[in-house]
């Protein structure tokens, strides 16, 4: 079943929303949707006071490794770190606490070219059960390509249900941001979700563009419940009006008993 998976994006060290493919290194035309004046390890101890699990850290450029280390550590194993992540900090951040890292830019040269050795090594240092691999993308006539470099950079791999089986056997789980869409609350990639969900070998996170409790729903229905929804910009906890943060912890504590429930049943 759908679960909702919570976030943390950090930017200059603070928790912010920011809309998808704007970030850049001169900090020229970053569209900002809401800057907290709490910290990041208050957003983790809320996570972990509510039980969600499978949520993200995120760090959007230099200068978050503090504030990312205070929410691992507030939340040991309950949450995913990415963003710059290489062989040589994997090890940090999973002594931090997190219970997985995410990469992505580092399987891919200055090109866009996928390195399968880049994964290998990836996979050496933080093990295939720990590790987390972001195919976020860029829709084109097509369909959609992996995008890196904070999603400025289209990559040469497709995105689409063979890419997902080439990753089965490399990963734990599959982070998926629609870029085009992250941020502006206008809208899921509800096409990117349906292929997603038609895959069904890892779990599978899909996040961009919800805006309501119902996107939940939808995402349940088009993916028959293989993809998890995180919700950012949309949500009362990060300023948005469509979602409350309280009815996406409800959600997950009714799909929890429906889950234990039929296994339960096929238990018996």
């Amino acid at each position: 079943m759908t679960l909702f998976r919570p976030c943390i994006d950090l930017h200059e060290g603070r928790v912010k929303q920011i809309v998808g493919g704007t970030l850049q290194d001169d900090g020229e035309g970053l569209q900002t949707n809401f800057v907290s004046d709490r910290s990041a390890a208050y957003f983790a101890e809320l996570y972990r006071r509510d039980g969600l699990q499978g949520g993200h850290v995120i760090l959007l450029g230099p200068g978050n490794e503090a504030a990312a280390a205070e929410a691992l550590q507030a939340y040991p194993g309950g949450l995913q770190a990415g963003g710059g992540v290489r062989p040589e900090n994997t090890s940090w951040f999973l002594e931090c606490g997190a219970s997985h890292v995410i990469v992505t830019s580092y399987l891919f040269d200055a090109a866009g070219r996928f390195r399968p050795r880049a994964l290998e090594e990836m996979i050496r240092e933080a093990g295939r059960e720990r590790l987390v691999i972001d195919l976020s993308c860029r829709r084109d006539e097509d369909g959609w390509s992996v995008a890196t470099q904070r999603w400025r950079q289209r990559t040469d791999l497709r995105l689409a249900v063979e890419t997902l089986e080439m990753f089965r056997g490399s990963c734990a789980e599959l982070l998926v941001h629609a870029a085009d869409v992250e941020g502006r609350c206008e809208g899921m990639d509800e096409d990117l979700v349906a292929m997603l969900g038609s895959w069904g070998g890892l779990p599978v996170t899909y996040a961009g563009g919800a805006r309501s409790l119902e996107d939940l729903k939808t995402v349940e229905r088009v993916s028959q419940g293989r993809v998890d929804l995180t919700i950012g910009s949309a949500l009362d906890l990060f300023g948005g009006s469509g979602v409350r943060y309280a009815d996406c912890v409800a959600w997950n504590r009714r799909s929890s008993l429906l889950i234990r429930s039929r296994e339960t049943q096929e238990g018996t």
